[in-house]
């Protein structure tokens, strides 16, 4: 007899203090991840920015193509400066400590300056 639990992805710990020395944002101090993401250097990058405060290779977007765009190349976005966004299965998903939850609309994502775009 077979369970649903067995069919669940293992997820690992990422810690911020494996990724970086000194974080700025100490909180979350792990994130909670499949295998896959685990080891994306992209979603690494953009932690480190997070946690570190240096947005520097990144700005607000010209328009919501530019976050799409971002999103069609892999690359992750920022929303308020305070989580990292991800487009998975035609939803938007922002990372907390234990996975990737769906963004709630609000009026706050119709606002460009909520959000960052890497620059490339």
């Amino acid at each position: 007899m077979y369970h649903a639990f067995m069919y669940q992805k293992k997820k690992i710990k990422l810690y911020i203090s494996d990724l970086m020395q000194e974080p700025v944002a100490t909180y979350p101090s792990y994130y909670l991840l499949s295998m896959v993401m685990h080891k994306n250097e992209m979603l690494h990058a953009a932690l480190i920015a997070l946690h570190s405060f240096d947005f520097s290779h990144y700005s607000v977007p010209k328009d919501f193509e530019d976050i799409f765009a971002t999103f069609h190349t892999g690359v992750f976005s920022i929303f308020k400066e305070k989580y990292v966004v991800g487009y998975f299965g035609n939803k938007m998903m922002y990372l907390e400590s234990h996975g990737w939850r769906s963004l709630p609309s609000s009026e706050d994502i119709f606002k460009r300056e909520n959000w960052l775009v890497y620059l490339s």
